[in-house]
């Protein structure tokens, strides 16, 4: 469950699409969040894959626990697991 309280980092790029929508989806429901953007960052797809566990973009990761990608964010959603 995600709440209020909860420390949430999007590793993203600034073309990406899913990234966009993560971000605005969170700021719509009033969250805070730190963005990485990997390139600015001069991260590689490996370097994310080993903080996250995941290659692609976003990468979301909440109180130190990675969720995933966008589509997780949607399914926590749906599921009524965020936004509490």
């Amino acid at each position: 469950m995600i709440n209020k309280a909860s420390k949430i980092k999007i590793y993203s790029t600034s073309w990406c699409g899913p990234c966009s929508s993560a971000k605005r989806l969170l700021t719509e429901k009033g969250f805070s969040y730190e963005e990485i953007d990997i390139e600015e960052n001069g991260m590689s797809r490996d370097d994310l894959f080993n903080i996250t566990g995941g290659r692609t973009v976003p990468q979301i990761v909440i109180d130190e626990k990675t969720l995933g990608g966008y589509d997780d964010l949607l399914e926590l959603e749906s599921s009524g697991q965020i936004f509490s």
